[in-house]
C-alpha cells in the first residue's frame, strides 16, 4: 500500500522559518516525481516544487526565492524548507508524486499519490 505522509506543520511569526517531511512508504519515491503543494481552503492547488527521478529539481516562478526543496533516498524522505515566511503563505501544504514533475509544479491536480497535507499558519 502506498503511503505519503507530511510533518512538520505548524504556527510561526511572519520572517520564521518551518521544514516540512514528507514519509514516503509502500514504493521507491525514486519511481516518481516527488514534490509539494498548498492549498488554502478549498481553493485551487498550488504548486510549489518537485524533484524528478534523476534528482533535478523544479520549482514554481513565484516560489524560487523562499522555498527548498531536497530528499533523503536512504530515507524515503523529502523536504520542503520555508524561510522568510509571510501570512500569504499559510495553507495545507501537501506532498504528492507523479509520474510527471509538471503535474506537480503546474498543474497541482490529478497526481498519482497525496497526503492530507500539514497545516501551516503564519501570522502577522
Amino acid at each position: 500500500r502506498v503511503e505519503v505522509k507530511e510533518s512538520g506543520g505548524g504556527s510561526v511569526p511572519a520572517g520564521g522559518s518551518l521544514k516540512l517531511t514528507c514519509e514516503v512508504s509502500g514504493y521507491s519515491s525514486r519511481s516518481y516525481c516527488m514534490g509539494w503543494v498548498r492549498q488554502v481552503g478549498r481553493r485551487a492547488r498550488e504548486g510549489i516544487a518537485a524533484i524528478d527521478t534523476d534528482g533535478r529539481t523544479v520549482y514554481a516562478e513565484n516560489m524560487k526565492d523562499r522555498f527548498t526543496i531536497s530528499e533523503d533516498n536512504a530515507k524515503n524522505t523529502l523536504y520542503l524548507e520555508m524561510t522568510n515566511l509571510k501570512p500569504e503563505d499559510t495553507a495545507n501544504y501537501i506532498c504528492a508524486a507523479d509520474a510527471k514533475c509538471t503535474q506537480i509544479v503546474e498543474r497541482a491536480a490529478g497526481m498519482d499519490y497525496w497526503g492530507v497535507g500539514t497545516l501551516v499558519t503564519v501570522s502577522s
